[in-house]
Order: structure tokens, then C-alpha cells, then sequence
């Protein structure tokens, strides 16, 4: 491996402007094709399997053309100082509203809350339904417009209107200004890591074209694949923070060598074929944490899954020809001042090389030390970790939103007018097509279900025009994310069989956002432990190859588990319990979101064996180059350590820009992200790694000889390397350093 990416190395650093001129072409050709191809369609969210999921499929089919997933904008009127909404006036405001917003040009029906019986017992608060015959990103500007007006005029009647639904609802940003500031801050760190804008420059200019690339293809591709603009948010975010890491290793490699004395060239075949090694495995263990996620069984998440993975291999690609392409063009630009000026006296700068740093004083202390700095770390962890038993997982709705917004004010009056449970109501499918008596079978099922112990009210059965499916609303008593409103559901469908025998053929099921939901979370669970199975079981393999070690793979993995159960423990403690919620500008706590374990462990565990192959491999060479365990272990930090820090910087201001979004959902996911790689990258690889090789020794590197026999071997430390490239001649000071030919 190590020689074949040396010789790759080589060659793009001596073809530069092909190699350039290459990546550049395969730009504009996938850019031309995106800006050709047919818009994006909406991937939407299924759920294939689930009860939910069937109920909605039935409605489809059984009511066409109603357009179950078209926008609809649920307005809420709350009459002024007490008044009535049902007094004269108010009334009149109201029913102009209704009437307004149902001539519409996309419009499909706008009730009246007077004859749909939407007001509240003491009539202070009502509610109309506004349902279009497009999606939300489907509406027009002037369809809006119209809306938006009709419910001005109400306002300026003195009613309280605020708007619920997706038809006027602002389109989440993934943060705006403060993700800019994290991008900004990740050109500061590696400004500080190289002291060289050149240095800092190139790892952000190849991460962004391949970001450019991956979003295009992701547009080119979008009808031939169901691929959307949604598909490629984790793309983006991966292919960025990957991409810049990957580059930042083999260019910290590149300056590594140059300080040796080696020539430009040399040094980019040198940096291709070790560091290139390591980005090629750590790239790998990405890419099987994202691809992994296809075992979920959610379409979109695997669409997601796949995108970011090509993404990562793109970066990776990107890593191993085009940044020692571009080292080609500035051999010496990408070293610091003192390094230029050490160039002419390589002896004395090989000798400056070797010395002590932060990183190896550091590791020197855990090696000296390391039973308090294990026990602290893991001890630490632990207490971290200890929120994640009280998990509740969920899909937080306008609830969760800031009380600035109209869609959290409407959710509020609907909650005081109508009760907590409004906002979530269950909506029950009837099956009727083999019951003898079709209005009967649907009356027992109400009837039963409104008996039930936990439900406030059903709504009129609707039926379809073939007169053999029914559908009506069952409202909660609870809220949609109580974990009263999960019992409900369950005992419904548990109670299924004997409603079902007095209705001579009829069936039923539940459905509604929050039985999606609810039904969402559980399969997320029940699939939690086969996607840690896999992604770990599929690393612990590829870890064994790299390091060829029993028990270096196994520390790798465990201690990913304690981070990551750490990391959900802190999101558990902020956005589920509300510790220091206001300061990230947390209005509602509330459960967490379904897919965000998923997330977690995807997206950390492959980062996290990107830092674990990064710093141990160093460790690996140097003990396969004849150093001491202890010995290796300070090699490996005084490195490598100093690029580990400056990488996990990067990746946590990139994530944390994500906390300064509006929606609870994007910054649960930018603030667990930021925090997961804060405790493994600063924790467990900096800490806990270490203080377990230390007390391991040289059995931290043992492998049985039948295994080795078996393992075929990749050089991922580069020992083929050391026998294949002369040393460097340092006896003699260089005149000038130029691109080499």
C-alpha cells in the first residue's frame, strides 16, 4: 500500500498540471451536468415496515387524488381581553378569513371552524384548516401572498392569529452566519498548526472542490436515483470536514519530510505513502459508517448514507493526487518562514525535527502516569454518559421551536384552547372492504376507541367514495411527545383483536404524525444494535489490517462506544433535560430526535478511527522502526499529536456552526456532533489511548503468527519505504529549493 501510493505521490507531484487540469475538467463537467439536469425531487420520508407507514399507504390508494402530503396551513384565532370568537364581529373576521384564503389558485379546501365544530368549549380560541393541492416547496409566491394577507386583515380585526402547518413555515437554515464563523475558525487553526497561509489554504481549497463535485454529481443524479438537495446535507458537511482533514495530514507529513532534507518530490511521494496510507483506512472506516446506515431500513437515511460516503472517497481521491499536484506548483509556500530559512542548513533543521514538543511532553506524562490518567478519563466518561439511560427519542415538532415563531404561538393556543393532546392527534384508517356492513364496522371501532381510556374525543368518520375505507381522528389526552400519548398507541393496537372481532371483516390502523413517530423511534432502537454490530464488527477488521494487533482495534472500539455514549448523555442532559439549554438558545426541551443515535454513532465512530488510525499509526512505525513501546507512544504524539489537535478543532468549529441555527433539530445535531469529537478526539484518543498502550506494552502489538500468516500485508507505516527511498543527504546545504521535473 505504502509504495503503491508513493509512486502515485510521485507521479501527480510530476504531472501537476494534468493532474490539475484533470480535476478541474471533471468540475465542469459534473457542474454542467447538474445545471442540466431536471430539478431535484422531494425524497419526503418513508418508513417501509411500520404500521404508520401501511395506514398512510392505504390512504393514498384508497382516497385519491386528496393529496396526503400536500402543504396545509392551520390558523388559529384567539379572540382579544376575553372576548368570544363566536361574538359577532370576531365571527365576521374569521369567516372573511376562511372565505379569502379559499380562493387560492392552489387551494384545495379551507374549513370553516363554525360548521367543522374547530372551536374551543369556552370559544376563545378557534381553528381553520387551509389544505393546498401541492407540497410546501411546491407553493407559489403569490399563493402565499394571498394567504399571508387574508390573514392580515383578520389581524388588524384585533383577532390573534398565528399560523401552524408547512405552507408558510420558514425552511430550517443549517446555521447561517455562525457556520461561516466555524469555517473561518478551521482557516484560523490551520494558520496557527502551519504558519503558513499557504499551508492553511491548500487543505480548505481541495476540501471545497470536492464538496463542489459531490454536490453537483448529487444534482446531476437526482431523477436517476431519487436523490434530493436533503441528500446532500451530510455530504456536504463529511466531505468538508474530511477533506480538510485528510489534506492537513499528508501536508503536515509533506512538511515533516521536507525538514528531513528531502527534496520536494520525494517528500510528496514520502507524504502519499505513509500519511496517504492512513487517510486511505481512516477514509474506509468512514465510508463503512455511512454506508452501514442502510441496515436502518429508512430510504432517505441510506440515500444520506451513501452520498456522504461517496463524498468521503471523493475526498480521499482528491487527498492522494491533487494535494501533491498542487505542492507541485509551491513546493516551499506551504512551509513556515523558519522552515524556509532552515531549508539551507538541513542538518541543523533535522536536528530541530527531532525534538521535544507539547505533544510528546504530554505523552511522556500519560506513559509515566497511567493508571490516574485512565481512571479520570473513563471515570469522566461515564458520568457524561449517565443521562443516555434516561434517553426518550422522538420528533420534535413546533414545540420545540422558539416562541418568536408564529408556528410555536399557534401550537401554544391550540395546547390552552383545545388541550395538549390536539396538537397530535392519531388518526385511524378503516379497512372496511370485507365487512358486511361498512358504516357499522366503523362506528363499533370509534365508538370502542373513543371508550378508551386515555383518548378525549374521536372526529365524524370521513369515507372514501367507494364507501369501504374510513378515516377519523382520535385526540390524546396527553401531548404528542408524552410518554403517556406511546402508551396509548401501543394499547390501542394491543386491543386491535378484540375490537376487530365485532366488526364482521373490518380493519383498522393507526397512523398520524405521532404514531409515525412513535413508530419511528422504535425501529430506530430496535436497529441501533445491529448498526453498531456491523459498522464496529467491519472496522475491528479493517483496524486489525492497519495495525496488525489483537487488541489495539478492540481499545479503538471501546473506547469510540464510551465517547460516543458521552456524547448522547450530554445531549440527553441539554436538550432533553435542560441544562444549559439558554445558552444555546434552547427554547423547549423535549425528546430526542429519532435518527440522532444513528447520526451519532455513523458520523463519530468514522471520525473517530480517523483520529485512531492517524495517531496510532505513527506509534506502529515507530515501534516497527525499533522504538520501545513507552518510546513509541511519545514518537507517535510528538507527530502527531499537534495535527490531531488542530484536526478535531476543525471538525468541532465546523459542527458547532450548525448550534447556531433556528431549528432545536439542526442544533441538537451540530452541538452532539461537536461534543462527540471533543471527548474522542481530546479523551479517549489523547488520554485514554495512550494510558492503555502504556499499561499494555508489547502486548498491545502482539498478533499470533497463524493470524499474521493469514493477514495480507498493506504497509500502512511505510517499513517497505524506509528499505526503498535513500536517506536524505544533510552533510551538504541546499542553494535553492525549485519545483522538481
Amino acid at each position: 500500500m505504502a509504495t503503491l501510493l508513493y509512486h502515485l505521490g510521485r507521479v501527480a507531484f510530476r504531472w501537476r498540471w494534468f493532474v490539475t487540469l484533470l480535476w478541474v475538467v471533471v468540475l465542469g463537467a459534473v457542474g454542467f451536468a447538474a445545471a442540466k439536469a431536471p430539478a431535484a425531487p422531494d425524497d419526503g420520508f418513508t418508513m417501509p415496515g411500520i404500521e404508520s407507514q401501511k395506514a398512510f399507504d392505504l390512504l393514498e390508494q384508497r382516497f385519491p387524488g386528496t393529496a396526503a402530503d400536500g402543504a396545509s396551513a392551520r390558523i388559529v384565532f384567539v379572540a382579544p381581553n376575553g372576548e368570544k370568537v363566536t361574538a359577532t364581529e370576531n365571527r365576521a373576521a374569521i369567516e372573511h378569513l376562511v372565505t379569502e384564503a379559499g380562493d387560492g389558485s392552489q387551494v384545495a379546501s379551507a374549513v370553516d371552524p363554525f360548521t367543522a365544530r374547530a372551536v374551543s368549549k369556552d370559544a376563545s380560541t378557534a381553528y381553520s384548516t387551509v389544505t393546498f393541492k401541492v407540497k410546501a416547496d411546491d407553493l407559489t409566491d403569490t399563493a402565499k401572498t394571498h394567504l399571508e394577507r387574508a390573514i392580515d386583515t383578520a389581524r388588524d380585526a384585533g383577532l390573534t392569529v398565528e399560523v401552524g402547518g408547512d405552507a408558510l413555515a420558514e425552511k430550517p437554515a443549517a446555521g447561517g452566519s455562525a457556520e461561516a464563523i466555524g469555517i473561518a475558525i478551521a482557516a484560523l487553526v490551520l494558520l496557527i498548526t502551519f504558519g503558513s497561509l499557504a499551508a492553511a489554504g491548500l487543505p480548505l481549497l481541495t476540501a471545497i472542490l470536492g464538496v463542489g463535485i459531490s454536490m453537483s454529481a448529487i444534482l446531476a443524479l437526482g431523477t436517476t436515483f431519487g436523490l434530493s438537495e436533503t441528500t446532500g446535507t451530510l455530504a456536504t458537511m463529511l466531505g468538508l470536514a474530511c477533506g480538510i482533514d485528510y489534506a492537513l495530514f499528508v501536508v503536515s507529513r509533506y512538511r515533516e519530510e521536507r525538514a528531513k532534507g528531502h527534496a520536494p518530490r520525494e517528500a510528496a511521494g514520502l507524504a502519499a505513502g505513509t500519511a496517504g496510507s492512513a487517510v486511505v483506512f481512516a477514509g474506509l472506516t468512514v465510508v463503512i459508517a455511512l454506508a452501514g446506515l442502510s441496515v436502518v431500513g429508512i430510504p432517505m437515511l441510506t440515500k444520506m448514507g451513501l452520498a456522504a460516503a461517496g463524498a468521503v472517497l471523493l475526498a480521499v481521491l482528491i487527498c492522494l493526487t491533487l494535494v501533491p499536484a498542487v505542492l507541485g506548483f509551491w513546493p516551499n509556500a506551504v512551509l513556515s518562514r523558519r522552515e524556509r530559512r532552515n531549508q539551507k542548513n538541513p542538518k541543523s533543521n533535522a536536528k530541530r525535527g527531532n525534538g521535544e514538543n507539547a505533544g510528546s511532553r504530554w505523552a511522556r506524562v500519560v506513559v509515566r502516569h497511567p493508571v490516574p490518567v485512565l481512571m479520570l478519563g473513563v471515570v469522566g466518561l461515564g458520568a457524561m454518559a449517565t443521562p443516555a439511560l434516561d434517553l426518550q427519542l422522538g420528533m420534535p415538532g413546533d414545540e420545540a421551536k422558539a416562541t418568536s415563531t408564529t408556528e410555536r404561538r399557534a401550537y401554544d393556543d391550540l395546547a390552552e384552547g383545545f388541550g395538549p393532546g390536539f396538537n397530535g392527534p392519531l388518526t385511524i384508517v378503516v379497512d372496511a372492504k370485507g365487512a358486511t356492513d361498512a358504516k357499522a364496522a366503523v362506528a363499533t371501532i370509534a365508538k370502542e376507541i373513543a371508550a378508551t381510556d386515555g383518548v378525549v374525543s374521536v372526529s365524524p368518520a370521513r369515507f372514501n367514495q367507494a364507501g369501504d375505507t374510513a378515516v377519523f381522528a382520535a385526540t390524546p389526552a396527553t401531548s404528542p411527545t408524552d410518554e403517556k400519548t406511546k402508551d396509548l398507541v401501543q394499547k390501542i393496537r394491543d386491543e386491535r383483536p378484540g375490537i376487530e372481532s365485532g366488526t364482521s371483516g373490518a380493519s383498522f390502523e393507526v397512523t398520524g404524525t405521532t404514531a409515525l413517530n412513535i413508530d419511528v423511534a422504535q425501529k430506530v432502537q430496535s436497529a441501533l444494535i445491529p448498526y453498531l454490530a456491523l459498522v464496529v464488527g467491519l472496522a475491528i477488521v479493517l483496524l486489525l489490517l492497519v495495525f496488525r494487533s489483537l487488541l489495539v482495534p478492540l481499545k479503538a472500539a471501546l473506547g469510540f462506544l464510551l465517547s460516543v455514549l458521552a456524547a448522547l448523555g450530554a445531549v440527553v442532559a441539554v436538550f432533553q433535560e435542560g441544562h444549559l439549554a439558554s445558552w444555546l438558545g434552547v427554547d423547549q426541551t423535549g425528546p430526542i430526535m429519532s435518527l440522532m443515535p444513528i447520526f451519532l454513532v455513523g458520523i463519530v465512530f468514522g471520525l473517530a478511527m480517523d483520529y485512531e488510525v492517524f495517531l496510532v499509526s505513527r506509534m506502529r512505525e515507530a515501534y516497527v522502526h525499533g522504538d520501545g513501546p513507552g518510546q513509541a507512544i511519545v514518537s507517535g504524539f510528538q507527530h502527531s499529536a499537534r495535527v490531531v489537535v488542530a484536526a478535531a478543532l476543525i471538525m468541532m468549529a465546523v459542527f458547532s456552526g450548525f448550534i447556531g441555527a433556528g431549528e432545536s433539530m439542526i442544533k441538537m445535531i451540530g452541538f452532539g456532533l461537536a461534543i462527540a469529537v471533543l471527548f474522542d478526539a481530546f479523551v479517549v484518543r489523547m488520554a485514554i489511548v495512550p494510558a492503555v498502550l502504556s499499561l499494555l506494552g508489547h502486548k498491545a502489538w502482539y498478533l499470533p503468527r497463524w493470524l499474521d500468516r493469514i493477514l495480507p500485508g498493506v504497509d500502512v507505516e511505510g517499513e517497505a519505504l524506509s528499505r526503498k527511498v535513500p536517506a536524505p543527504v544533510t552533510e551538504t546545504p541546499a542553494p535553492h529549493l525549485t519545483p522538481v521535473p
